[in-house]
């Protein structure tokens, strides 16, 4: 307390020992005392502060027990306290202290968006608390009853069974899991968005979906520390794959089995960690003593840490020890953490000893021929989990050849640092970083195969590509997925040139006997749903027959393509306002008629099902089945057939994205000498600034690849060399730079440069130009304001918003301010009152009582009704009227 170092010192200032006992001897006891006393008023003082919640029925307890029972049980709650002896939680709170004070100095502050300081929440430990949360609810539920119903005479009837609710942990789950909403009582936890529908626009989107983390910070402040990277997340989280930088996108981390602490207690026990408790604060400060830590509790001290973790680091290669557990030394700190907890991010690497890799051909070999797997390769101490604290006690090579005396393990494959989206690229090591993490975003819009079962669902909107194909250039991770079985692209060729002046701005020119041939053509399908309730009154929903034509005894236009049930027949061409279904509800029925004895049949009106859409679909299947109530569901799949038009969006795999802006006659394309046409021609304009080198490497690898009849590689950080590229393109009578003589289709004389001329994966995004097409002259308005509706869906206006209207003012077109704002939208005559400057009725002033003063004018209907709701608060505006001309 005095800032005095050491016993000797205050026996310097004191005098010898024996004089420091004579002087304290007589008051010893009343030490003892006053320490006692002290205690018991803190305690006091404690128990008077809390307010505990008694459980009902149970002993009543002092405040002095209710205050220590909170020390022992709530505060520091994970430092266990056995018979209330509280030493281990006060060593505990000293280290907190001394950490706080030490954090004044430089660096000694824990960064929480370091990922060795965070844990992944899994499914399973998400789960778990919730069927805690669920269960003890079912139990104090059924306590209340118990509790209501014993005290009662009949005691011995009481049958626990009876009083149990069966479906209330099952729906409870069901319920969190549909909505996506946890919230437990328990922790005062309320989330939205826990769990949400998997994406099944592409495969692409559903694998990214499925390695995807959501962050659980506040996305509203702004915060740099959670989007920047995080050089702890080398080789944890993707460093391309970040949406708008709130999410990030997992790959290579594993979820971690949790261990029981038993074991590992006992092993530190045997290598030599000594209990805390048995030593005192002197001994606990000496420079060699470092503090055991596991799972953020206290576990001992111990002088030779080395040989703990090394010992540890064996055990745990021969399989004592649970292959995740990891064990990490902070020498600041002067504390060895173990962690076993779940969550933590790990990823294997290989060991390293005598600076060779444990890992050799022969057992590369035995993988490739089937004779062992990954977890022979653990077992046998090969191949061992890290996770980010521990990496940072290892030196780790990134190739073989890297190696040096002090590399204690090898990276498996460094392309393993990318995760699903952006292991799509080829070369993306040569490509400027933001142009890969934009495909990371277009890879799961980019259209193809989500699955062998595609025909066979029944989803709101599914696309598919007509004839998806293996890229040309393709990478490890490619194979690693098996994106070549569920392909979303055709590999193009491209002409890198400008043809045209409808390729400004990345736009594309498309071949138009290449879209004939079915190039960038897709399928849309739809779906329609109706159900067919039972009501409460004994009526139910029909389905009637098709209505027939009085003269022609022919289905009238609207139901042409139902079935004698009222249900739409497969194969049948469905146009805009056809009906689908003919389905019937009962309107409300009178009551039967006195004295007659017969119930009244109920009238039915019509509620059909109809196709709203700008093209015309087919029905490709019917389904019908029952849903959770039993009632009948109908669901119909609509498919539309698209070609390439222009407006349509493209993009190859390096973020070029760019929208069709012309659609060219094959004889009007350049052609090269061997008589192939471009299907695209992309505009050079697109290269300098965006630095994409990937894509022209592309171009390059997969012209050679075409020539040779094989597929390159375009892996991360490897791949096949530009050099033996160039080789190959030689070898068949191209120039090496991949650029071609080419021949004007129009002039037919030949261009004056030579073109870049080649073969690049190109993947057609699923934003159409049909989908999105939306203009309206009159149409709908909103009944309250009268002005036109909002949204292409309900067939709205286009909105002239505040920054137009300022642009209009600036230009001093005051007059097609008007129109837009007033005439186009909800001009409204009404009269006014010159007197009194209120609003009248039909020539006639309410308030004045007369018809001298009122005049008419045309005003915006939102603004007639922003002065009535004024009036309506006893806000009277009044207009003043003036003549036009004076």
């Amino acid at each position: 307390a005095m800032g005095v170092e050491s016993d000797q010192e205050i026996v310097q200032m004191i005098g010898t020992e024996e004089h420091v006992m004579a002087a304290f001897a007589p008051s010893l006891e009343e030490c003892q005392k006053a320490q006692i006393f002290t205690q018991m008023q803190a305690l006091k003082y404690i128990g008077n502060k809390v307010r505990r919640q008694r459980m009902w029925g149970g002993p009543k307890k002092t405040k002095m027990e209710e205050a220590r029972e909170l020390l022992a049980s709530t505060i520091l709650t994970h430092v266990l306290v056995k018979e209330f002896n509280f030493r281990a939680k006060c060593i505990y709170t000293a280290v907190m202290v001394r950490r706080v004070i030490l954090a004044q100095g430089e660096n000694k502050v824990d960064d929480r968006d370091y990922y060795g300081n965070k844990r992944l929440e899994l499914a399973g430990q998400l789960l778990s608390l919730l069927f805690e949360d669920l269960f003890k609810k079912f139990n104090s539920e059924l306590k209340k009853i118990a509790d209501q119903v014993i005290p009662k005479q009949r005691a011995a009837q009481f049958d626990v069974v009876k009083h149990m609710r069966q479906d209330q942990i099952t729906n409870g789950m069901v319920n969190a899991i549909s909505t996506g909403n946890w919230s437990l009582k328990r922790f005062k936890m309320d989330r939205q968005g826990v769990t949400q529908v998997l994406s099944r626009l592409s495969y692409i989107s559903a694998l990214g979906m499925m390695t995807r983390i959501s962050s659980q910070f506040e996305k509203t402040r702004k915060v740099s520390g959670p989007r920047s990277l995080q050089p702890s997340q080398w080789g944890m989280l993707c460093p391309s794959d970040t949406p708008e930088g709130e999410v990030r996108h997992f790959y290579f981390a594993f979820s971690i089995s949790y261990m029981e602490d038993g074991p590992i207690i006992k092993l530190a026990g045997n290598l030599g960690v000594e209990d805390v408790n048995l030593l005192c604060g002197e001994e606990l400060s000496y420079p060699n003593v470092f503090l055991v830590f596991l799972n953020g509790n206290i576990l001992g001290v111990i002088r030779d840490h080395q040989k703990l973790v090394n010992t540890f680091r064996i055990m745990r290669r021969a399989g004592y020890i649970n292959e995740f557990v990891s064990i990490s030394t902070n020498l600041s700190d002067r504390c060895v953490y173990i962690s076993s907890d779940g969550g933590r991010l790990c990823r294997p690497y290989i060991i390293v000893k005598k600076q060779k890799p444990a890992v050799t051909n022969k057992h590369m070999e035995e993988l490739a021929q089937g004779y062992r797997n990954f977890e022979d390769f653990l077992h046998e101490g090969l191949v061992e989990y890290l996770d980010v604290n521990e990496e940072n006690d290892c030196n780790i090579a990134l190739y073989e050849h890297t190696i040096n005396k002090d590399t204690t393990h090898l990276e498996i494959e460094p392309f393993t640092l990318l995760g699903v989206c952006a292991g799509l690229i080829p070369y993306p090591h040569h490509n400027q970083s933001p142009r890969n993490t934009y495909q990371c975003a277009m890879g799961k819009q980019a259209m193809g195969t989500i699955g062998y079962n595609q025909r066979n669902r029944i989803d709101t909107l599914m696309y598919l590509l007509a004839y998806p194909q293996k890229p040309m250039v393709k990478t490890k991770t490619i194979e690693l997925i098996d994106f070549e079985k569920l392909p979303a692209g055709q590999n193009a060729t491209v002409a890198v040139m400008s043809y045209s002046g409808y390729d400004i701005e990345d736009a594309l020119v498309l071949n138009k006997a290449s879209l004939d041939r079915g190039f960038g053509r897709c399928l849309v399908y739809k779906n329609a749903k109706c159900t067919l309730k039972r009501y409460t009154n004994q009526t139910f929903d029909k389905v009637m027959g098709p209505m027939l034509d009085a003269a022609t005894r022919k289905p009238i236009w609207r139901h042409e393509i139902l079935d004698a049930d009222g249900i739409c027949s497969p194969g049948e061409k469905v146009e805009n306002k056809q009906v689908l279904v003919n389905k019937s509800m009962p309107t409300v029925t009178q009551t039967p008629l006195e004295g007659s004895g017969v119930p009244q049949q109920p009238q039915y009106k019509d509620v059909p099902v109809t196709y709203k859409g700008a093209t015309d679909s087919y029905i490709e299947k019917v389904m019908i089945s029952s849903n959770a109530e039993d009632a009948f569901l109908i669901k119909m799949l609509l498919r539309q057939t698209r070609r390439p038009e222009i407006g349509d969006k493209f993009s190859s795999r390096h973020g070029q994205k760019g929208v069709c802006g012309l659609i060219v006659p094959q004889e009007d394309m350049p052609f090269c000498d061997t008589g192939i046409c471009p299907d695209i021609i992309m505009n050079p304009h697109g290269f300098p600034s965006r630095m994409t080198v990937g894509k022209l490497i592309e171009l390059l690898a997969g012209k050679a690849g075409v020539l040779d009849g094989r597929f390159h590689y375009g892996t991360a950080f490897g791949g096949s060399k530009v050099k033996d590229v160039c080789e190959d393109l030689i070898r068949h009578g191209y120039n090496y730079l991949g650029k071609d003589y080419v021949t004007s289709g129009i002039t037919g004389e030949p261009l004056e440069a030579y073109i870049y001329f080649g073969p690049v994966y190109y993947q057609k995004l699923k934003h159409m130009v049909l989908d999105k097409m939306h203009a309206r002259a009159r149409g709908p308005r909103a009944v309250l304001t009268r002005q036109p509706t909002e949204g292409r869906s309900r067939d709205g206006g286009l909105r002239l918003g505040e920054m137009e209207r300022d642009c209009l003012i600036g230009y001093g077109a005051s007059m097609l301010l008007l129109e837009r704002l007033m005439i186009s939208s909800d001009a409204f005559e009404v009269d006014v009152c010159g007197q009194c400057g209120l609003l009248g009725y039909s020539g006639w002033c309410h308030y004045c009582k007369s018809s001298c003063h009122v005049s008419s004018l045309r005003i915006p209907y939102a603004c007639k009704l922003l002065f009535q709701e004024l009036q309506s608060m006893n806000i009277i505006p009044r207009l003043k009227l003036a003549k036009y001309n004076e």
